[in-house]
């Protein structure tokens, strides 16, 4: 079964409101089994508007990625991460 990722390009406006997010939002993550292949606050832009903190996310599958993503637990850390910061995410299916 293919995996299922959380792609996100994340342009922080609130450090300290950021750090707290994280501290939040990582417990989620392993509770609903991701693992962070990428967490880039300088990646190297190429082609595109994409800026800031590149993250990428994997769960067993796209529908963990959903579970996770509509979690109590994330719901409340994406409210936080939201007054600090501006995001683009994407939840994809794998190949």
């Amino acid at each position: 079964m293919p995996k299922g990722y959380i792609i996100a390009h994340i342009r922080v406006r609130d450090k300290d409101k950021f750090e707290q997010f994280k501290t939040m939002s990582g417990p989620a993550i392993a509770k609903y089994g991701g693992k962070v292949l990428v967490r880039n606050p300088s990646p190297e832009p190429r082609e595109g508007e994409l800026r800031g903190l590149s993250i990428v996310i994997e769960f067993e599958d796209i529908d963990a990625a959903r579970r996770f993503y509509e979690s109590d637990e994330y719901t409340a850390a994406r409210l936080v991460r939201e007054t600090a910061s501006d995001t683009d995410l994407l939840l994809v299916e794998g190949v």
